[in-house]
C-alpha cells in the first residue's frame, strides 16, 4: 500500500509562497500551483485560458522516455486529454526545490509519475526512435479515443526531474521544459489497484486547492514602481 498524498505534491511551492513578499513572484507562484492542480484534476481546458497561458506555448519533455517537442494549444491540450483519460494526470513528490524570478519558475524534485503499461511499453519504444518519428507516432496516440483497452495495469514511474517553466510580462506561462538526467536510474513501481488513484478522486480532494487567480494588474502592476529588479526566493520541500 502507497502512503502519497496528492494534496502534498505541491507543498514547497504553497510553502515558497507564504515567504514570498514579491508581488509578481507571488503572482507566479499562484499561477503554477493552479496549473499543476488543474493538471492533477484533469480541468485541463482551464490551463488553456487566456490568463494562464499564452496563445502559442511551446513544451519540450525529455523525461519518461520522451524527446518530444508540442507547439500550439491543440497538441497541448491532446496531451493532456490523453492523460486524464488514463488516470496519468497523477503526480506525487517525494521532495522539491523551487526558485522563482520575474519570468521563470524552476524546480528539481524526486516525483512519481502514475502511468499506464501501455504508456511504459509505448514510450519505451519512442525513445529508440529518431525524434521526428517519435514525434509523429505520438500525434496518433494522441488521436485515440478508446482508452479502455490497456491490460497492463499501472505504474509509478520514480525519477529525478528538473524544469523550468518561462512566464511573460503578464505573467501567462509560455512553455515547460523537463528534463530527466538520468533515466537509467528510474524506477518503475507497480500498484495495486486499489492504490490507482482515479481522475475523479484527484479532481474531488484536490478542488480545495484550486483557487482563482487574482488580477495581474491589482496584484502587480499597480504595485510597480520603476523598473523590475530581480530577486530569487527558494524553498526546499521534504
Amino acid at each position: 500500500m502507497i502512503t502519497l498524498d496528492i494534496t502534498k505534491t505541491y507543498q514547497a511551492v504553497r510553502d515558497l509562497l507564504d515567504r514570498t513578499e514579491n508581488p509578481r513572484h507571488r503572482f507566479l507562484l499562484m499561477a503554477y500551483d493552479r496549473h499543476r492542480n488543474l493538471e492533477m484534476g484533469g480541468r485541463y481546458e482551464e490551463i488553456l485560458a487566456p490568463d494562464m497561458m499564452v496563445e502559442e506555448p511551446v513544451y519540450h519533455i525529455h523525461a519518461h522516455g520522451l524527446r518530444v517537442k508540442l507547439q500550439g494549444q491543440q497538441k497541448i491540450r491532446d496531451l493532456y486529454r490523453v492523460w486524464a483519460a488514463t488516470n496519468e494526470s497523477v503526480f506525487y513528490t517525494e521532495r522539491e526545490e523551487i526558485a522563482v524570478s520575474d519570468h521563470c519558475i524552476s524546480s528539481m524534485a524526486v516525483g512519481y509519475h502514475q502511468v499506464s503499461g501501455r504508456s511504459l511499453l509505448e514510450n519505451k519504444i519512442l525513445s529508440y526512435l529518431p525524434v521526428f518519428i517519435a514525434e509523429l507516432l505520438l500525434d496518433l496516440a494522441f488521436g485515440r479515443q478508446n482508452f479502455n483497452d490497456d491490460k497492463g495495469g499501472m505504474y509509478l514511474y520514480k525519477s529525478t526531474l528538473y524544469m523550468s517553466w518561462p512566464y511573460d510580462d503578464r505573467g501567462r506561462l509560455i512553455g515547460e521544459n523537463i528534463w530527466e538526467p538520468e533515466p537509467r536510474k528510474a524506477e518503475v513501481i507497480k500498484l495495486a489497484p486499489e492504490d490507482v488513484l482515479t481522475l475523479q478522486e484527484a479532481d474531488r480532494v484536490l478542488a480545495p486547492f484550486i483557487k482563482p487567480l487574482p488580477s495581474f494588474d491589482e496584484m502587480v502592476t499597480s504595485k510597480d514602481h520603476g523598473p523590475i529588479r530581480v530577486r530569487v526566493a527558494a524553498s526546499r520541500g521534504l
